[in-house]
């Protein structure tokens, strides 16, 4: 799970909500050293991800996001450090929730990765925050950026012989899924001080996924590459993105991160094209091109 900015589209499912400090004038080599790291952050997060299908012939998509569960739950337990016992019955609902939309999502999404690739796939489920971030406004600006990204969405979902509606679909949900996740984290961070919330909603979904995973292992025996690629991928799509957001929201304004965390979608494409093979034609970039420019857009008014 990734740290939530003050925008909303800026928001990922890898990190607990972060306090973000006062924007102060920061020096040049720390400005640069935060925008390394968001660029490190990205690309982890995305070839993490990519890594993680190449486990999919011997896992499949469900045993992969067990595994990213697991490390997810590591990571996010030694941060947050909860304390479910003093959980009153008022933050427990939104954590079982949280939990139950964490997991959804992640299978949800990489399935879609499987079937549909991954600059898709991520493209798709972006429509989760850009979707919170237009309706929360009623702006001119915001109409054109909705607008803008239904025209991408459109492009991308246009009807040929190949296409793979079931896994779109399965991508929008993971859409649906980070909405309510953002959501869900804001409440649970009002009512759990700290990152003790989404750390117990991690350790819950964990668990939730301990039984799916001895089933897959002992329908299908895994590899140990296969397993490798799974550890990866939760190392790099959790456990790097976590400490790396920690580091950059303190070098970095929040406008300026939620607009490099638009360009996902892009980071996407270009490593599923170089890692994987998946080639998109230009009607899939400019797709791409359109929801990457929306969610700028978006931000970029919100900041003015």
């Amino acid at each position: 799970m990734r740290a939530l900015s003050a925008h909303p589209a800026a928001a990922d499912r890898h990190t607990p909500p972060t306090p973000l400090a006062p924007s102060l004038p920061l020096p040049g080599g720390t400005r640069l050293s935060g925008v390394a790291t968001m660029v490190g952050s990205g690309l982890s997060n995305q070839t993490g991800a990519a890594i993680g299908s190449l486990a999919f012939p011997v896992l499949g998509p469900v045993g992969v996001v067990a595994v990213r569960q697991y490390v997810a739950a590591i990571v996010l337990v030694a941060v947050g450090r909860p304390r479910p016992r003093t959980f009153t019955r008022r933050q427990w609902w939104p954590v079982l929730l949280l939990a139950l939309v964490f997991g959804t999502m992640n299978l949800s999404l990489y399935t879609a990765v499987d079937r549909v690739g991954l600059g898709l796939a991520v493209t798709l489920e972006f429509l989760g925050p850009l979707g919170i971030a237009l309706t929360a406004s009623r702006r001119r600006a915001d109409v054109c950026c909705a607008a803008v990204a239904v025209a991408g969405v459109v492009t991308l979902m246009r009807p040929r012989p190949s296409a793979d509606f079931l896994g779109m679909g399965l991508a929008l949900l993971a859409a649906c899924c980070w909405a309510a996740y953002i959501l869900l984290n804001r409440t649970v961070g009002r009512r759990i001080p700290g990152a003790g919330g989404p750390a117990a909603a991690a350790a819950i979904s964990a668990l939730v996924f301990l039984p799916v995973g001895l089933a897959v292992v002992v329908r299908h025996p895994p590899t140990p590459a296969a397993v490798g690629y799974a550890v990866a991928a939760g190392v790099l799509s959790s456990a790097v993105p976590c400490l790396a957001d920690l580091f950059t929201l303190r070098r970095v304004a929040a406008p300026a991160f939620g607009l490099f965390m638009s360009v996902n979608p892009v980071l996407a494409g270009l490593v599923g094209w170089l890692v994987l093979g998946q080639g998109l034609g230009w009607p899939e970039w400019a797709g791409i091109g359109a929801v990457v420019a929306a969610n700028a857009l978006s931000i970029r008014v919100s900041r003015t």
